[in-house]
């Protein structure tokens, strides 16, 4: 765009339409701008809403997480009767859950425990409050997989840690950390691993009825045919959520 607003005069059904085929041909910047064009120009219509969406997803999609999620933040507290309220939940989620360029796409090679586990939490919030809201959402059993998911991951940087300090000699802290743990993130997979801590962590100490104890539990939980599986995320394809959430045009 140049200084002289190459839109004016457009329609916002012209505006949005250029703003799709930017959407479409990756130009995720150009989209931008033309949304919040469209949001001025629809403002308090359903068209003027999908404006604000869409250029979530845009910014989303143009590695910036921090602009998409601060529209979606903004769209939250404008819309809160919006038939879209779950979808900008879950897109929400979404965007600090998978902040890469790609929509889920390396995420069975990536390991997001080592990742800001803020954003993971950030992510898990919106996810809740999805679900907690929007219980018959069409998003909500998605969200409820992606948040056990990221219960797991969270779990394994804690686990991470405790092993850490085990390998340093620094069992008491090992011990309170895997313990921590085990407290926080219940169910989960990386809870075995947190009991073997507990059990060398105890051994190194001398702590033998402890670690006897500890082997009771292991045994009972873990023993043949006890695992805890891991959920797997489900698949959800890109054009599942870029797609418009509503239209009456």
């Amino acid at each position: 765009m140049d200084e002289k607003d190459q839109t004016a005069g457009w329609t916002p059904e012209k505006i949005y339409a250029e703003a799709r085929e930017q959407m479409d041909n990756l130009k995720y910047d150009k989209a931008v701008g033309l949304y919040e064009k469209l949001e001025g120009r629809a403002t308090g219509t359903v068209l003027g809403q999908q404006a604000q969406l869409e250029k979530a997803y845009a910014q989303y999609k143009n590695d910036e997480p921090i602009l998409a999620t601060a529209t979606l933040d903004r769209f939250i507290k404008l819309n809160p009767a919006s038939p879209a309220l779950d979808y900008a939940y879950f897109l929400k989620g979404i965007v600090n859950f998978n902040d890469d360029s790609g929509f889920f796409s390396s995420i069975v090679s990536q390991d997001i425990s080592e990742r800001d586990q803020m954003a993971a939490k950030d992510a898990f919030a919106a996810f809740k409050e999805l679900v907690a809201r929007f219980p018959n959402s069409k998003y909500s059993e998605d969200a409820k997989m992606r948040m056990q998911f990221i219960l797991n991951n969270l779990s394994r940087s804690e686990i991470k840690v405790a092993d850490f300090y085990f390998k340093k000699g620094a069992y008491v802290a090992a011990i309170n950390r895997a313990q921590s743990t085990i407290a926080e993130y219940p169910d989960v997979p990386s809870n075995e691993e947190a009991l073997k801590i507990l059990i060398k962590s105890y051994e190194a100490l001398g702590l033998t009825q402890l670690k006897n104890d500890i082997q009771r539990v292991f045994d009972s939980t873990y023993g043949k045919d006890k695992k805890v599986p891991a959920p797997t995320l489900p698949k959800l394809g890109t054009d599942e959520i870029k797609k418009p959430w509503y239209r009456i045009w």
